[in-house]
């Protein structure tokens, strides 16, 4: 008797296991692509540059890590899922209550694509003014103190984070006066600001955007110069350092003496 004159509940199960076969293989295709995706995205990120967008570049190598394992796995499930075959016991199975089960459910697969998709769809840039909530001077001076003094480096070579770890080392600011600065970062503006000051800011991290700081130094510029300033704006500004009020403080404000508008860099973040 051929497959045509099945019993009529035999071959409705047939027909049903074949549907399972067909389920498992394509849940099977499915995480098969996510894991080669995501492989394929920490691999774009390496070579686009785009990594220190994310993490401390003390870290980049664990991305390259991930990259080949991502891809790895990808190829060996895509290949187990293209050699996956129907069970010639497929009837069999079903009635006993072995029907094809995939290894993971639609809803993990769903769930690991996500990150997948948002970071395809969003584009990569580096955290700016529209993620600081409030430059704490308080909360910058814990940041950026440490058991390192930057006294020996250079003034003109000292960054943002460079700078106020001075400020934190220095007993009496006025011994800064008329030090060189040549620093960059973002435009910052709070509205309890004075019309000639503004922030030149960075972002520390110290493994990855999750723990990022924001930190900054006061500068001193003409009101209608600032006003023009773009929040968020990269910029490299050099000037003196001067002590003056700064949010009802003395502190060195670097006084500008020219503020040059420039890209992001590709490293945006400095690390503590």
């Amino acid at each position: 008797m051929d497959s045509l004159s099945l019993p009529k509940n035999d071959l409705f199960g047939q027909m049903d296991a074949d549907a399972a076969f067909r389920k498992q293989r394509t849940m099977a295709l499915a995480r098969a692509f996510v894991l080669l995706g995501l492989g394929a995205y920490f691999a774009w990120n390496i070579v686009s540059g785009s990594l220190a967008n994310y993490i401390n570049a003390s870290f980049a190598w664990l991305s390259y890590v991930a990259s080949g394992l991502f891809l790895l796995m990808g190829a060996f499930a895509l290949l187990r899922a293209r050699a996956m075959k129907p069970s010639a016991n497929g009837l069999e199975d079903l009635l006993q209550g072995n029907s094809y089960r995939a290894p993971v459910s639609w809803g993990v697969i769903a769930l690991v694509a996500v990150p997948l998709l948002l970071g395809t769809l969003i584009p990569s840039r580096p955290l700016g003014a529209e993620a600081v909530t409030g430059i704490d001077m308080s909360a910058v001076q814990g940041a950026s103190s440490g058991s390192v003094t930057t006294f020996t480096i250079a003034p003109l070579n000292r960054n943002v984070l460079d700078w106020l770890r001075v400020f934190n080392a220095t007993t009496d600011y006025a011994a800064l006066n008329g030090e060189p600065a040549d620093v960059i970062g973002f435009v910052y503006v709070e509205p309890d600001m004075a019309e000639t000051q503004f922030m030149v800011a960075r972002f520390t991290v110290s493994c990855c955007v999750a723990d990022s700081n924001a930190i900054g130094v006061p500068v001193h510029w003409g009101a209608e110069d600032v006003a023009a300033l773009p929040q968020g704006q990269w910029v490299r500004v050099t000037g003196t350092m001067q002590v003056e009020s700064f949010r009802g403080d003395d502190m060195p404000v670097l006084q500008a003496s020219a503020v040059e508008l420039i890209e992001a860099p590709s490293n945006p973040y400095l690390f503590p």
